[in-house]
């Protein structure tokens, strides 16, 4: 059973439990003969039970969150750094993202970085290669992090074909003033606060790794 099927399971238990309840209280009083105080009272409690049952159970439905819908991403997974790269950098990126995807919903990631890909692991998109579009050109000029929460209500998301086509969530993490840390996951509306927290940590230290980079000026 998946959590969300649990989480839903939970929810139901007070409605379930109070309409039972309540169902064999109306029959054992339509198979009684003779109603005494005792049982009056017993059944009054047992209707009070049901009620608060059946209200809780109503309250739960309004109140506890719904975990979002997973799906499986579509293409294969795979781990692969640009052959180019210093081992220091090559250890840096295969440790963040290791992190990254045990930790967090994160199911596809890139690392782009003055103008090359170094870095695609997890599920993998058909494009090998990331050509910024309008998002992640947005990134890189305000230094700011892009969240977007349901990628299927952007039309934006055809830029990101180097992802898998069905990735519901991303976020687009600037690495220093060069670089993005773009993330795919594969539920909408799934990443935390925490988790943006520490993904902004992340992108920071790869900053810093990624300074001895210098391909705009290489022949």
């Amino acid at each position: 059973m998946s959590k969300s099927d649990s989480n839903l399971v939970i929810r139901l238990l007070p409605i379930a439990v109070g309409g039972l309840a309540g169902t064999l209280l109306l029959i054992n009083r339509l198979l009684t003969v003779s109603l005494t105080d005792s049982q009056a009272r017993s059944d009054a409690l047992g209707i009070i039970e049901g009620a608060v049952l059946l209200l809780v159970g109503v309250l739960w439905q309004q109140i506890q969150p719904r975990s979002p819908d997973t799906v499986a991403l579509i293409g294969n997974s795979g781990f692969e750094l640009a052959p180019e790269l210093p081992d220091s950098v090559k250890t840096e990126l295969a440790w963040a993202s290791h992190l990254l995807l045990t930790n967090t919903v994160t199911r596809s990631l890139v690392v782009y970085y003055d103008g090359k890909t170094l870095m695609r692991r997890g599920v993998l998109g058909k494009n090998e290669t990331v050509k910024p579009g309008a998002i992640i050109q947005r990134v890189l000029k305000n230094q700011k992090p892009v969240y977007l929460v349901n990628l299927n209500l952007y039309p934006g998301k055809v830029e990101f074909d180097y992802l898998p086509e069905n990735t519901q969530g991303i976020i687009c993490q600037p690495i220093g003033d060069k670089g993005v840390l773009i993330l795919g996951a594969n539920a909408p509306r799934s990443y935390t606060k925490q988790d943006e927290n520490w993904i902004a940590g992340i992108g920071d230290k790869l900053a810093d790794t990624c300074k001895i980079l210098n391909f705009t000026n290489q022949s």
